[in-house]
């Protein structure tokens, strides 16, 4: 016969980035980071602030996972949570009730959570609101959920399709949000920098007048475009 799993699993041990590591990404938008990722790296499009007007962020990942319909390990992730993380919710994209409302929200500001992000859903948004942590989810309902287990928090997820392990750096802003390995950012860094320096290149010349991205005025004088009229 099968023993009942532990409520919990819990890993409480693991490396966070340096704070000048995470300050050289201050302002890096997640298109850009994920235009230093080549193109990949933002969760599913369907998870999206609650509040666009409070919806950037920049942190590091404490996953946990906590199946459907519960919301045991997000509770206990914010409790063991350290200013500056991000708590990655992984509850199997269900979208019959919500894992996080007001009273969770309100719990994380107060420990210096820097945001909540779930691929479930979320309630009580007229709460939410006014505490000003950005909440990313799926979308909205009054439904409530159970806090029973079994649930994980520390170990590696896959949330809106993306891995994520703890440690890792995440980013947010009103198009989404985006996970940075941990083991990569030494490479990803000097790439951002390269994406920054190309698109600040870029604008200055749409600004001054010019049209032809990636070579497009060329291409379409090409014998590689066959005009019908």
């Amino acid at each position: 016969m099968l023993k009942d799993p532990p409520l919990l699993t819990v890993r409480r041990m693991w490396q966070r980035p340096d704070a000048f590591t995470i300050g050289r990404f201050k302002g890096v938008q997640t298109g850009q980071a994920v235009d230093a990722m080549d193109g990949r790296g933002a969760l599913d499009a369907a998870i999206k602030a609650i509040d666009l007007a409070n919806a950037t962020f920049l942190g590091t990942a404490l996953p946990c996972e906590t199946g459907p319909n519960d919301n045991l390990a997000i509770v206990a992730a914010i409790a063991l949570a350290q200013p500056g993380d991000v708590i990655m919710a992984a509850s199997e994209g269900f979208t019959q009730s919500a894992v996080v409302g007001d009273n969770v929200t309100t719990i994380a500001k107060s420990r210096g959570v820097a945001a909540i992000v779930i691929d479930g859903m979320a309630r009580d948004i007229a709460g939410i609101v006014p505490v000003g942590l950005p909440v990313f989810a799926r979308g909205i309902t009054p439904n409530s959920c159970v806090r029973s287990g079994p649930g994980r928090v520390g170990l590696p997820i896959v949330i809106g399709g993306v891995a994520v392990e703890a440690g890792d750096l995440v980013i947010g802003d009103a198009d989404g949000v985006v996970v940075l390995p941990r083991k990569h950012l030494h490479t990803i860094l000097p790439s951002v920098e390269e994406v920054l320096a190309a698109e600040a290149a870029t604008q200055g010349k749409i600004r001054n007048g010019f049209t032809n991205i990636g070579g497009i005025e060329e291409l379409l004088a090409s014998d590689r475009v066959r005009y019908v009229d």
